[in-house]
């Protein structure tokens, strides 16, 4: 099993890069947001999903540990296969936790193949995976940021930490926001001054 590639990026196509590993290159399928963040002759490392058919071996690499489990979620709801999977996390697993997490169905179906019947689906299956962070957890801290939160900032709390934030980043970026705001007021409120602060 191949856990992550890392080497020289020899090729970068939409949808592809090869890296080379000790003169092996190895093709992997990339998302957009991944692509983006990839540089021609420079050195990379993805994680790869490996997806075994008859017809097929492919290789699914991706820019971080968050994007890979994303789309492993996004994969065990019944109908979203891998095309449909990398269309969406094309914005950043960002932007897809928050679709998830605030239920909006327009960014989910901005990805192409993507219906409504498919994003109320992966919406009503992943929400509660990802809200309540049992099935996934992106950080090494404890579950809860703090104990007594009101419900949006719970909630909040619970999408970035998807995202691979720690609880002291989380509180960082959280601190002076307005707590009567909504879910995805916060989170907005808090990847901005996350990247203000990068």
């Amino acid at each position: 099993m191949l856990y992550y590639v890392s080497g020289t990026v020899t090729v970068l196509e939409p949808g592809l890069a090869v890296i080379d590993c000790g003169g092996v290159g190895y093709g992997c399928r990339v998302t957009a947001y991944t692509a983006a963040q990839l540089r021609l002759n420079k050195p990379a490392k993805l994680y790869i999903t490996e997806s075994v058919r008859e017809d097929a071996f492919d290789l699914y690499g991706f820019i971080s540990r968050e994007e890979q489990r994303c789309y492993a979620l996004l994969t065990s709801v019944n109908g979203v296969g891998p095309k449909a999977a990398m269309a969406i996390l094309a914005s950043g697993p960002q932007n897809f936790t928050l679709a998830v997490m605030t239920g909006d169905e327009k960014l989910l179906t901005a990805a192409q193949g993507v219906g409504k019947k498919i994003a109320q689906r992966i919406i009503l299956e992943l929400k509660d995976k990802m809200g309540g962070a049992g099935e996934l957890d992106f950080s090494a801290g404890p579950a809860a940021v703090a104990p007594a939160q009101s419900g949006g900032i719970a909630l909040a709390q619970a999408a970035l930490q998807e995202l691979g934030y720690s609880p002291a980043e989380i509180a960082a970026a959280l601190k002076g926001a307005d707590p009567n705001a909504s879910t995805e007021e916060l989170v907005r409120y808090a990847l901005r001054a996350m990247v203000m602060k990068g």
